[in-house]
């Protein structure tokens, strides 16, 4: 099998799974404890792509507050029916973070939109930094806190084919990145 074949299969962007309907995955605690000393003690967040609330829930479990938490497609009564590009948030809470869909045509405009308004936190491909695409953004990128490969899936067998990481976005560019490995 040829090598560009190969990495298509490998991937969760290939071939290999059909994608899930506006890119649900529900967050898994996982993906979320290695951002957790990087977030604001006791703060307040916005979540406007909520889902099901796994990530409300962690979060709060880990106790922050969530101000307001919104999707296109909710899953459960407590989180608001809307599109995160057509209401602009207000600053009510520390920082935004959410588990975005990963297609860059949803992803790059949630970053420009979101990181002007309150500091934002992103869950999504790690590969991403390496990409031509991402050098619009890289400049307001102040941290980047590696997750590694997750089970998006509950009961599925396996971990994802890529590597997650949460990327901290500010509205001003900033001096340099500060990357954070896997313990």
């Amino acid at each position: 099998m040829g090598c560009l074949l190969m990495v298509a299969l490998m991937s969760k962007r290939g071939s290999k799974f059909e994608r899930r309907p506006r890119d649900f995955y529900p967050t898994p605690a996982a993906a979320v404890l290695p951002v957790l000393p990087h977030l604001p003690e006791r703060g307040s967040f916005i979540e406007p792509c909520a889902g099901d609330g796994a990530l409300v829930d962690v979060l709060a479990g880990a106790g922050l507050r969530c101000a307001h938490a919104s999707d296109i497609d909710p899953q459960r009564d407590d989180i608001a029916q809307g599109d995160a590009l057509d209401r602009p948030f207000l600053p009510i809470a520390d920082c935004i973070i959410t588990n975005p869909p990963w297609d860059r045509g949803i992803l790059h405009p949630m970053i420009d939109a979101f990181r002007t308004v309150l500091p934002t936190w992103l869950l999504f491909d790690a590969d991403w930094i390496h990409t031509l695409k991402a050098r619009p953004f890289l400049p307001y990128c102040a941290k980047i806190v590696s997750v590694g490969r997750v089970k998006w899936i509950p009961g599925s067998k396996h971990t994802s084919f890529d590597n997650a990481a949460w990327y901290f976005f500010q509205a001003k560019p900033v001096q340099q990145t500060v990357f954070v490995g896997r313990a």
